[in-house]
């Protein structure tokens, strides 16, 4: 009799197991690189800015979340200009807080809305021999609203999608959007791949996320 109720219970247990696997997680912290493309209104170069990032998101109710991140890129550049050379170089660093929302549309896909702060800090540093070094600084202060969806094809894979628009301090307003996914190895470690683009810059990030 005891081994036929053990057997119930674990027979009753794998659905919920199942469940749990297939379900999205909005508690998670993720970092890797990051890199930002400018597009200069079209022109056939295109600056690459490289750096790192850190992420985190934690669900402070069963439909709600906050989240947070910080990104710095920069490059170097080298002139030469005869007598001595010039380098200059360019620093974005990014921090953006917010708080999102979320909804199930099915047993694996959510409807997602999100409204945030962000904060782009852009300085530039000139170097040459036997000059002072000269610095130049400006900020952005903005926000941005997103709606999307984020799914579970399979156990092992995420997706997500989102559009929204920006709008802030010395800048227009203009449409953003965001195309990312993960792939699991085990139910708390994943790689996380995400494109989001919006104006002339385009941001491409590889990381790691660790889910609980």
């Amino acid at each position: 009799m005891r081994k036929i109720l053990l057997a119930a219970a674990l027979l009753a247990a794998a659905p919920l197991s199942a469940v749990a696997a297939e379900g999205l997680s909005y508690t998670y912290v993720e970092g890797g690189w990051t890199q930002l493309q400018l597009d200069r209104n079209g022109a056939p170069s295109k600056p690459k800015l490289d750096g790192g990032y850190i992420r985190g998101s934690f669900a402070i109710a069963e439909q709600v979340h906050v989240f947070g991140a910080y990104s710095t890129v920069s490059k170097t550049n080298t002139y030469d200009l005869g007598a001595y050379d010039v380098r200059v170089k360019q620093e974005l660093k990014q921090p953006e807080l917010g708080i999102g929302y979320h909804m199930p549309m099915s047993d694996r896909v959510d409807f997602t809305t999100d409204i945030a702060w962000l904060r782009i800090n852009n300085e530039a540093k000139y170097e040459a021999d036997g000059f002072d070094t000269e610095r130049f600084k400006e900020h952005t202060n903005a926000a941005r609203a997103t709606l999307g969806v984020r799914g579970k094809p399979s156990p092992r894979t995420e997706a997500w999608l989102k559009a929204g628009y920006i709008d802030g301090s010395d800048m227009d307003g203009t449409w953003t959007g965001t195309l990312g996914g993960q792939v699991n190895f085990t139910p708390t470690w994943g790689l996380v791949g995400e494109v989001q683009a919006y104006d002339e810059v385009t941001q491409y990030s590889v990381g790691v996320r660790a889910s609980f």
